[in-house]
Protein backbone atom coordinates (compact mmCIF):
# COMPACT_ATOMS: atom_id res chain seq x y z
CA UNK A 1 0.00 0.00 0.00
CA UNK A 2 2.70 2.35 1.28
CA UNK A 3 4.88 1.47 -2.26
CA UNK A 4 1.39 2.42 -4.07
CA UNK A 5 1.00 5.67 -2.57
CA UNK A 6 4.99 6.34 -3.19
CA UNK A 7 4.18 5.66 -7.16
CA UNK A 8 1.24 7.62 -7.12
CA UNK A 9 3.14 10.64 -6.15
CA UNK A 10 5.76 10.16 -8.34
CA UNK A 11 3.78 10.06 -11.49
CA UNK A 12 1.72 13.18 -10.40
CA UNK A 13 5.35 15.16 -10.27
CA UNK A 14 6.11 13.76 -13.21
CA UNK A 15 2.86 14.91 -15.19
CA UNK A 16 3.35 18.33 -13.20
CA UNK A 17 7.23 18.64 -14.46
CA UNK A 18 5.77 17.49 -18.01
CA UNK A 19 3.32 20.85 -18.08
CA UNK A 20 5.69 23.30 -16.32
CA UNK A 21 8.25 22.16 -18.95
CA UNK A 22 5.60 22.54 -21.93
CA UNK A 23 4.36 26.02 -20.54
CA UNK A 24 8.43 27.13 -20.23
CA UNK A 25 8.97 26.33 -24.04
CA UNK A 26 5.84 28.38 -25.55
CA UNK A 27 6.60 31.51 -23.46
CA UNK A 28 10.28 30.95 -24.61
CA UNK A 29 8.75 30.78 -27.73
CA UNK A 30 7.47 34.37 -28.22
CA UNK A 31 10.07 36.82 -27.94
CA UNK A 32 11.98 34.99 -30.24
CA UNK A 33 9.25 34.42 -32.77
CA UNK A 34 6.23 36.24 -32.48
CA UNK A 35 8.24 39.25 -31.47
CA UNK A 36 10.35 39.62 -34.27
CA UNK A 37 7.44 38.89 -36.68
CA UNK A 38 6.02 42.01 -35.08
CA UNK A 39 8.55 44.27 -35.62
CA UNK A 40 8.75 43.07 -39.09
CA UNK A 41 4.87 44.02 -39.54
CA UNK A 42 5.83 47.90 -38.13
CA UNK A 43 9.26 48.75 -39.86
CA UNK A 44 9.75 46.10 -42.79
CA UNK A 45 11.36 49.52 -44.85
CA UNK A 46 8.52 49.02 -47.69
CA UNK A 47 7.93 51.62 -50.38
CA UNK A 48 5.71 55.26 -49.25
CA UNK A 49 2.68 55.60 -50.69
CA UNK A 50 2.24 58.67 -51.94
CA UNK A 51 -0.38 60.49 -54.24
CA UNK A 52 1.13 62.47 -57.41
CA UNK A 53 -0.20 64.77 -60.20
CA UNK A 54 1.23 65.55 -63.30
CA UNK A 55 3.13 68.74 -64.27
CA UNK A 56 0.21 70.50 -66.88
CA UNK A 57 1.55 73.54 -69.21
CA UNK A 58 -1.76 75.95 -70.09
CA UNK A 59 -3.24 79.55 -70.42
CA UNK A 60 -3.46 80.38 -67.06
CA UNK A 61 -5.57 83.60 -66.46
CA UNK A 62 -4.33 86.02 -63.21
CA UNK A 63 -7.44 87.31 -61.14
CA UNK A 64 -8.13 89.44 -58.34
CA UNK A 65 -11.41 87.94 -56.31
CA UNK A 66 -13.74 90.29 -54.24
CA UNK A 67 -17.31 90.74 -52.95
CA UNK A 68 -19.42 93.74 -54.84
CA UNK A 69 -22.36 94.88 -54.34
CA UNK A 70 -25.02 95.66 -56.85
CA UNK A 71 -26.11 99.75 -57.96
CA UNK A 72 -28.49 100.78 -60.15
CA UNK A 73 -27.20 103.25 -63.23
CA UNK A 74 -29.21 105.87 -62.11
CA UNK A 75 -31.72 105.82 -59.55
CA UNK A 76 -34.75 108.85 -59.46
CA UNK A 77 -36.96 110.27 -56.86
CA UNK A 78 -40.15 111.21 -58.09
CA UNK A 79 -42.01 114.32 -57.05
CA UNK A 80 -45.06 116.83 -58.15
CA UNK A 81 -43.75 120.32 -58.99
CA UNK A 82 -46.89 120.91 -57.83
CA UNK A 83 -49.32 120.71 -55.35
CA UNK A 84 -52.96 119.05 -56.10
CA UNK A 85 -54.88 116.15 -56.26
CA UNK A 86 -54.18 112.77 -57.58
CA UNK A 87 -56.81 111.87 -60.55
CA UNK A 88 -54.71 108.71 -61.96
CA UNK A 89 -51.94 106.40 -61.83
CA UNK A 90 -50.90 105.31 -65.00
CA UNK A 91 -48.70 102.26 -64.17
CA UNK A 92 -48.39 99.49 -61.33
CA UNK A 93 -45.61 99.18 -59.00
CA UNK A 94 -42.66 97.24 -60.30
CA UNK A 95 -43.34 98.01 -63.89
CA UNK A 96 -40.70 98.58 -66.32
CA UNK A 97 -41.31 101.90 -67.63
CA UNK A 98 -39.89 104.33 -70.59
CA UNK A 99 -38.55 107.51 -71.13
CA UNK A 100 -41.56 110.01 -71.24
CA UNK A 101 -44.04 107.33 -70.56
CA UNK A 102 -47.03 108.54 -68.07
CA UNK A 103 -46.97 107.82 -64.52
CA UNK A 104 -49.00 110.20 -62.79
CA UNK A 105 -52.05 112.92 -63.57
CA UNK A 106 -52.98 115.22 -61.42
CA UNK A 107 -56.30 117.38 -61.36
CA UNK A 108 -55.56 120.30 -64.25
CA UNK A 109 -59.02 122.33 -63.28
CA UNK A 110 -56.78 124.81 -61.07
CA UNK A 111 -53.85 125.63 -63.05
CA UNK A 112 -56.13 126.02 -66.60
CA UNK A 113 -58.03 128.72 -64.62
CA UNK A 114 -54.71 130.28 -63.77
CA UNK A 115 -53.47 130.29 -67.12
CA UNK A 116 -56.50 131.15 -68.61
CA UNK A 117 -56.36 134.46 -66.53
CA UNK A 118 -52.83 135.02 -67.62
CA UNK A 119 -53.13 134.84 -70.84
CA UNK A 120 -56.54 137.52 -70.31
CA UNK A 121 -54.16 139.78 -68.64
CA UNK A 122 -51.64 139.31 -71.47
CA UNK A 123 -54.13 140.14 -74.03
CA UNK A 124 -55.09 143.19 -72.27
CA UNK A 125 -51.18 144.52 -71.79
CA UNK A 126 -50.71 144.05 -75.86
CA UNK A 127 -53.86 146.43 -76.03
CA UNK A 128 -52.06 148.75 -73.79
CA UNK A 129 -49.01 148.42 -75.75
CA UNK A 130 -50.70 149.61 -78.89
CA UNK A 131 -52.54 152.42 -77.07
CA UNK A 132 -49.27 153.33 -75.86
CA UNK A 133 -47.69 153.13 -79.10
CA UNK A 134 -50.31 154.95 -80.77
CA UNK A 135 -50.47 158.19 -78.39
CA UNK A 136 -46.66 158.24 -79.38
CA UNK A 137 -46.92 158.66 -82.76
CA UNK A 138 -49.81 161.04 -82.47
CA UNK A 139 -48.12 163.25 -79.99
CA UNK A 140 -44.48 162.80 -82.50
CA UNK A 141 -46.14 164.04 -85.27
CA UNK A 142 -47.88 166.81 -82.98
CA UNK A 143 -44.14 167.98 -81.70
CA UNK A 144 -43.16 168.49 -85.35
CA UNK A 145 -45.85 170.33 -86.13
CA UNK A 146 -45.16 172.57 -83.61
CA UNK A 147 -41.68 172.76 -84.10
CA UNK A 148 -41.92 173.96 -87.82
CA UNK A 149 -44.31 176.60 -86.21
CA UNK A 150 -42.23 178.07 -84.01
CA UNK A 151 -39.21 178.06 -86.22
CA UNK A 152 -40.95 179.95 -89.07
CA UNK A 153 -42.80 182.76 -86.56
CA UNK A 154 -38.82 183.04 -85.18
CA UNK A 155 -38.18 184.42 -88.55
CA UNK A 156 -41.19 186.43 -89.22
CA UNK A 157 -40.25 187.99 -85.58
CA UNK A 158 -36.58 188.72 -86.96
CA UNK A 159 -38.05 190.35 -89.89
CA UNK A 160 -40.32 192.33 -87.96
CA UNK A 161 -43.54 191.05 -88.94
CA UNK A 162 -44.97 189.21 -85.95
CA UNK A 163 -44.09 190.42 -82.13
CA UNK A 164 -41.08 188.60 -80.05
CA UNK A 165 -43.64 187.55 -77.73
CA UNK A 166 -45.95 184.98 -80.46
CA UNK A 167 -42.75 183.98 -81.15
CA UNK A 168 -41.64 182.49 -78.00
CA UNK A 169 -45.43 181.37 -77.48
CA UNK A 170 -44.74 179.49 -80.31
CA UNK A 171 -41.37 178.08 -79.66
CA UNK A 172 -42.62 176.83 -75.72
CA UNK A 173 -45.74 174.54 -77.27
CA UNK A 174 -43.23 173.25 -79.38
CA UNK A 175 -40.68 172.35 -76.01
CA UNK A 176 -43.81 171.34 -74.29
CA UNK A 177 -45.00 168.72 -77.05
CA UNK A 178 -41.46 167.14 -77.26
CA UNK A 179 -41.32 166.79 -73.67
CA UNK A 180 -45.27 164.96 -74.30
CA UNK A 181 -43.27 162.45 -76.87
CA UNK A 182 -40.32 161.49 -74.74
CA UNK A 183 -43.11 160.89 -71.68
CA UNK A 184 -45.02 158.60 -74.49
CA UNK A 185 -41.76 157.13 -75.60
CA UNK A 186 -41.29 155.78 -71.54
CA UNK A 187 -44.61 155.01 -71.43
CA UNK A 188 -44.36 152.61 -74.61
CA UNK A 189 -41.20 151.19 -73.08
CA UNK A 190 -43.59 150.79 -69.77
CA UNK A 191 -46.11 149.13 -71.43
CA UNK A 192 -43.72 146.61 -73.21
CA UNK A 193 -41.80 145.31 -70.07
CA UNK A 194 -45.39 144.59 -68.68
CA UNK A 195 -46.05 143.05 -71.63
CA UNK A 196 -42.71 140.79 -71.12
CA UNK A 197 -43.79 139.95 -67.79
CA UNK A 198 -46.78 139.10 -68.09
CA UNK A 199 -45.89 136.96 -71.13
CA UNK A 200 -43.46 135.04 -68.64
CA UNK A 201 -46.31 134.56 -66.45
CA UNK A 202 -48.51 133.05 -69.67
CA UNK A 203 -45.14 130.68 -70.09
CA UNK A 204 -45.05 129.82 -66.09
CA UNK A 205 -49.05 129.23 -66.11
CA UNK A 206 -48.16 126.77 -69.08
CA UNK A 207 -45.09 125.10 -66.78
CA UNK A 208 -47.73 124.57 -64.38
CA UNK A 209 -50.40 122.83 -65.58
CA UNK A 210 -48.17 120.70 -67.84
CA UNK A 211 -46.72 119.52 -64.11
CA UNK A 212 -50.13 118.19 -63.61
CA UNK A 213 -49.15 115.22 -66.19
CA UNK A 214 -45.97 113.44 -64.48
CA UNK A 215 -43.83 111.56 -66.79
CA UNK A 216 -40.82 108.73 -66.70
CA UNK A 217 -37.36 110.72 -66.74
CA UNK A 218 -35.25 107.79 -67.40
CA UNK A 219 -35.95 103.75 -68.38
CA UNK A 220 -36.29 101.44 -65.23
CA UNK A 221 -37.77 99.56 -62.89
CA UNK A 222 -40.34 101.46 -60.82
CA UNK A 223 -40.18 100.79 -56.75
CA UNK A 224 -43.16 101.12 -54.02
CA UNK A 225 -45.91 103.26 -54.55
CA UNK A 226 -46.48 105.79 -51.97
CA UNK A 227 -49.49 107.39 -52.97
CA UNK A 228 -53.21 106.60 -53.86
CA UNK A 229 -55.58 108.00 -56.91
CA UNK A 230 -57.17 110.90 -54.44
CA UNK A 231 -54.64 112.05 -51.86
CA UNK A 232 -53.22 115.62 -52.42
CA UNK A 233 -50.09 115.96 -53.49
CA UNK A 234 -47.56 118.56 -52.14
CA UNK A 235 -45.02 120.23 -54.38
CA UNK A 236 -41.47 119.63 -53.88
CA UNK A 237 -42.02 117.13 -50.62
CA UNK A 238 -43.65 114.10 -50.95
CA UNK A 239 -41.88 110.87 -52.72
CA UNK A 240 -44.39 109.39 -54.84
CA UNK A 241 -42.00 106.73 -56.49
CA UNK A 242 -38.31 105.73 -57.23
CA UNK A 243 -36.79 104.68 -60.81
CA UNK A 244 -34.17 102.23 -60.76
CA UNK A 245 -32.32 101.87 -64.01
CA UNK A 246 -31.01 98.71 -64.03
CA UNK A 247 -30.30 97.86 -67.78
CA UNK A 248 -26.80 98.75 -67.04
CA UNK A 249 -25.62 98.58 -63.72
CA UNK A 250 -22.47 99.62 -61.89
CA UNK A 251 -20.99 96.44 -59.23
CA UNK A 252 -19.08 98.29 -56.84
CA UNK A 253 -16.37 96.07 -55.50
CA UNK A 254 -12.92 97.07 -53.19
CA UNK A 255 -9.56 95.56 -53.94
CA UNK A 256 -6.22 95.99 -51.68
CA UNK A 257 -4.41 99.13 -52.45
CA UNK A 258 -1.35 97.02 -52.75
CA UNK A 259 -3.14 95.74 -56.29
CA UNK A 260 -3.50 99.58 -57.99
CA UNK A 261 -0.39 99.57 -59.65
CA UNK A 262 -0.63 96.70 -61.19
CA UNK A 263 -4.19 97.23 -62.39
CA UNK A 264 -3.70 100.88 -63.50
CA UNK A 265 -0.72 99.06 -65.64
CA UNK A 266 -2.70 96.36 -67.25
CA UNK A 267 -5.29 99.71 -67.54
CA UNK A 268 -3.18 100.83 -70.45
CA UNK A 269 -3.60 97.80 -72.82
CA UNK A 270 -7.37 98.38 -72.79
CA UNK A 271 -10.39 97.86 -70.59
CA UNK A 272 -10.28 95.10 -67.77
CA UNK A 273 -12.86 92.14 -67.99
CA UNK A 274 -15.22 91.43 -64.99
CA UNK A 275 -17.35 89.07 -63.89
CA UNK A 276 -19.80 89.26 -61.40
CA UNK A 277 -21.50 85.96 -60.19
CA UNK A 278 -25.11 86.95 -58.05
CA UNK A 279 -24.72 84.58 -54.60
CA UNK A 280 -27.49 82.51 -55.60
CA UNK A 281 -27.72 78.89 -56.25
CA UNK A 282 -27.18 78.14 -59.66
CA UNK A 283 -26.61 81.76 -60.83
CA UNK A 284 -24.39 82.07 -64.03
CA UNK A 285 -21.63 84.81 -64.02
CA UNK A 286 -22.34 88.28 -66.03
CA UNK A 287 -19.73 90.04 -67.77
CA UNK A 288 -18.52 93.66 -67.74
CA UNK A 289 -15.60 95.90 -67.83
CA UNK A 290 -13.62 98.31 -65.35
CA UNK A 291 -14.93 101.68 -65.49
CA UNK A 292 -14.44 103.56 -62.50
CA UNK A 293 -11.11 103.88 -60.18
CA UNK A 294 -11.41 105.45 -56.73
CA UNK A 295 -8.93 108.91 -56.57
CA UNK A 296 -8.43 108.03 -53.31
CA UNK A 297 -7.27 105.23 -50.92
CA UNK A 298 -9.54 104.21 -48.00
CA UNK A 299 -7.16 104.69 -45.55
CA UNK A 300 -8.84 102.97 -42.82
CA UNK A 301 -9.48 99.59 -44.90
CA UNK A 302 -6.31 100.02 -47.11
CA UNK A 303 -8.66 99.12 -50.46
CA UNK A 304 -8.99 101.07 -53.58
CA UNK A 305 -12.58 100.98 -54.65
CA UNK A 306 -13.77 100.15 -57.93
CA UNK A 307 -16.55 99.68 -60.43
CA UNK A 308 -17.48 98.01 -63.59
CA UNK A 309 -20.34 98.26 -65.78
CA UNK A 310 -22.52 95.51 -66.63
CA UNK A 311 -25.16 95.92 -70.05
CA UNK A 312 -27.42 93.33 -67.62
CA UNK A 313 -29.80 92.60 -70.56
CA UNK A 314 -30.94 89.71 -68.89
CA UNK A 315 -31.55 91.41 -65.56
CA UNK A 316 -29.55 88.93 -63.95
CA UNK A 317 -28.06 91.52 -61.30
CA UNK A 318 -29.74 93.01 -58.99
CA UNK A 319 -29.48 96.68 -57.35
CA UNK A 320 -28.26 96.13 -53.43
CA UNK A 321 -27.39 92.12 -54.30
CA UNK A 322 -23.89 90.90 -53.51
CA UNK A 323 -22.04 88.82 -56.02
CA UNK A 324 -18.48 87.43 -56.66
CA UNK A 325 -16.52 89.72 -58.33
CA UNK A 326 -13.11 88.33 -60.59
CA UNK A 327 -11.79 91.24 -62.11
CA UNK A 328 -8.89 90.08 -65.05
CA UNK A 329 -5.68 91.45 -65.08
CA UNK A 330 -4.42 89.19 -67.69
CA UNK A 331 -3.49 85.82 -68.96
CA UNK A 332 -0.22 84.10 -69.03
CA UNK A 333 0.25 81.71 -72.22
CA UNK A 334 1.44 78.49 -71.93
CA UNK A 335 2.75 78.36 -68.07
CA UNK A 336 3.92 75.58 -66.23
CA UNK A 337 1.04 74.32 -63.59
CA UNK A 338 1.27 71.92 -60.45
CA UNK A 339 -0.92 72.02 -57.84
CA UNK A 340 -0.25 73.97 -54.95
CA UNK A 341 -0.07 71.52 -52.31
CA UNK A 342 3.11 70.02 -54.25
CA UNK A 343 5.14 72.83 -53.43
CA UNK A 344 7.00 72.96 -50.08
CA UNK A 345 9.18 75.61 -48.37
CA UNK A 346 12.88 74.45 -46.55
CA UNK A 347 15.55 75.95 -45.61
CA UNK A 348 17.00 76.67 -49.34
CA UNK A 349 13.77 77.52 -50.37
CA UNK A 350 10.79 76.07 -52.20
CA UNK A 351 11.03 72.39 -53.65
CA UNK A 352 9.18 69.54 -54.97
CA UNK A 353 9.37 66.04 -55.00
CA UNK A 354 10.01 64.60 -58.55
CA UNK A 355 8.75 60.92 -59.34
CA UNK A 356 11.63 59.66 -61.77
CA UNK A 357 10.92 56.53 -63.63
CA UNK A 358 12.71 54.10 -61.35
CA UNK A 359 9.51 54.99 -58.84
CA UNK A 360 12.24 57.07 -56.69
CA UNK A 361 11.79 60.84 -55.94
CA UNK A 362 14.12 63.87 -56.72
CA UNK A 363 14.01 66.39 -54.52
CA UNK A 364 14.24 69.12 -57.23
CA UNK A 365 14.04 73.36 -56.15
CA UNK A 366 12.00 75.44 -57.91
CA UNK A 367 10.79 78.93 -58.52
CA UNK A 368 7.23 80.08 -58.06
CA UNK A 369 5.03 82.67 -59.56
CA UNK A 370 1.39 83.61 -59.44
CA UNK A 371 -1.04 81.23 -56.96
CA UNK A 372 -4.46 80.48 -59.33
CA UNK A 373 -6.96 79.00 -57.09
CA UNK A 374 -5.67 75.43 -56.01
CA UNK A 375 -2.89 75.57 -58.56
CA UNK A 376 0.66 77.30 -58.55
CA UNK A 377 2.63 78.96 -61.73
CA UNK A 378 6.02 77.64 -61.68
CA UNK A 379 8.80 79.81 -63.37
CA UNK A 380 11.64 77.50 -63.35
CA UNK A 381 12.60 73.89 -62.21
CA UNK A 382 10.26 71.36 -63.74
CA UNK A 383 8.83 70.61 -67.32
CA UNK A 384 5.15 69.62 -68.76
CA UNK A 385 4.59 65.57 -68.31
CA UNK A 386 6.70 65.19 -65.23
CA UNK A 387 5.40 63.62 -62.05
CA UNK A 388 5.19 65.65 -58.80
CA UNK A 389 4.14 64.10 -55.09
CA UNK A 390 1.32 66.09 -53.91
CA UNK A 391 0.41 64.43 -50.67
CA UNK A 392 2.89 62.30 -48.42
CA UNK A 393 5.95 64.68 -48.25
CA UNK A 394 6.73 64.42 -44.94
CA UNK A 395 7.67 60.43 -45.23
CA UNK A 396 10.38 61.01 -47.89
CA UNK A 397 13.77 61.68 -48.56
CA UNK A 398 15.92 61.97 -51.70
CA UNK A 399 16.05 58.49 -53.40
CA UNK A 400 13.34 56.78 -51.48
CA UNK A 401 10.91 54.56 -53.50
CA UNK A 402 7.46 55.32 -53.47
CA UNK A 403 4.37 53.71 -54.76
CA UNK A 404 1.85 56.19 -56.23
CA UNK A 405 -1.52 56.79 -57.09
CA UNK A 406 -2.47 60.00 -59.09
CA UNK A 407 -6.64 59.35 -57.50
CA UNK A 408 -5.41 58.98 -53.85
CA UNK A 409 -5.83 54.84 -53.39
CA UNK A 410 -2.42 54.73 -52.61
CA UNK A 411 -2.39 56.87 -50.00
CA UNK A 412 -5.52 55.16 -48.32
CA UNK A 413 -4.45 51.84 -49.09
CA UNK A 414 -1.04 52.22 -47.49
CA UNK A 415 -2.73 54.18 -44.55
CA UNK A 416 -4.93 50.95 -43.73
CA UNK A 417 -1.88 48.57 -44.28
CA UNK A 418 0.09 49.93 -41.71
CA UNK A 419 -2.80 50.04 -39.46
CA UNK A 420 -3.42 46.65 -40.34
CA UNK A 421 0.12 45.36 -39.93
CA UNK A 422 0.31 46.51 -36.37
CA UNK A 423 -2.91 45.58 -35.09
CA UNK A 424 -2.53 42.35 -35.91
CA UNK A 425 0.98 42.43 -34.45
CA UNK A 426 -0.40 43.59 -31.27
CA UNK A 427 -3.22 40.68 -31.04
CA UNK A 428 -0.40 37.87 -31.18
CA UNK A 429 1.61 39.08 -28.66
CA UNK A 430 -1.80 40.11 -26.41
CA UNK A 431 -2.53 36.19 -27.03
CA UNK A 432 0.84 34.76 -26.02
CA UNK A 433 1.09 37.23 -23.09
CA UNK A 434 -2.32 35.63 -21.79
Amino acid sequence: MLNRLRLISLLACGVAALALAGCGGTSAATPNGGGRGGRGSRGGGGDAPVVTAKVTQRDVPVDIAAIGNVEAYATISVRSQVTGQLQEIAFHEGDLVKTGQLLFTLDRRPFEAALAQAEATLSRDKALEAQAEAQLNRDAANAEYQQVTAERQSQLTQRGILSKDASQLAQSQADATAALVKADKANVESTKAELLAQQAAVDNARVQLDYCVIKSPIDGRTGNLSVKVGSLVTANQLEMITIARIQPVYVTFAVPAIHLSTIKDHMTGGKLAVTATPQDTGAEPATGALSFIDNAVDMTTDTIKLKATFDNADHRLWPGQFARVSLRLTTLPNAIVVPSQAVQTGQDGQYVFVVKPDSTVEQRAVVTGQSVAQDMVVQKGLTPGEVVVTEGQLRLEPGARVTTDPNGGGRRGGRGAGQGQPGQGQGRNGRTGQ
